[in-house]
């Protein structure tokens, strides 16, 4: 059997697309001084590609990357999340997805064609610059 036609296929940010927006993500961290890991994934939730900085924890790669997973599956600003972590709604929704949901400030969804294809997270800094090194990934797309 072969494979669907590409165009049958859900968008998701490339390789190619997630090095670069990652390349600009770490060249913001740095400019902020601060060592972050940033994860790109697509709208399922499948991690395209991921970047941990030199000095940052290890507990920042899953912190980056659920991040960018409630911002890809709701399609906002995963700083936009807050109060709705609370609903029994958000916490059936992460005990579908293992729990992997942060619904904290630091990433934002990567919209092609007015539909979202994913999304971009970064962890290892105070809020507001995980959120500036995210926007910086997704401005360099």
């Amino acid at each position: 059997m072969s494979p669907p036609p590409r165009s049958a296929t859900v968008p998701r940010p490339t390789l190619s697309e997630s090095q670069k927006a990652l390349d600009a993500s770490v060249a913001e961290a740095r400019r902020m001084g601060v060592s972050l890991s940033c994860a790109v994934l697509d709208v399922r939730g499948d991690l395209v590609a991921l970047v941990r900085m030199d000095d940052a924890s290890f507990l920042t790669v899953s912190l980056a990357e659920g991040k960018a997973l409630s911002s890809a599956l709701f399609g906002m600003p995963s700083s936009a999340l807050g109060r709705m972590a609370a609903s029994p709604f958000f916490a059936s929704l992460n005990a579908s997805v293992q729990n992997r949901m942060v619904p904290a400030q630091g990433a934002v969804p990567i919209v092609r064609e007015h539909r979202v294809i994913g999304a971009i997270g970064c962890s290892g800094g105070a809020p507001p610059q995980d959120e500036a090194a995210a926007k910086a990934g997704l401005a360099a797309l």
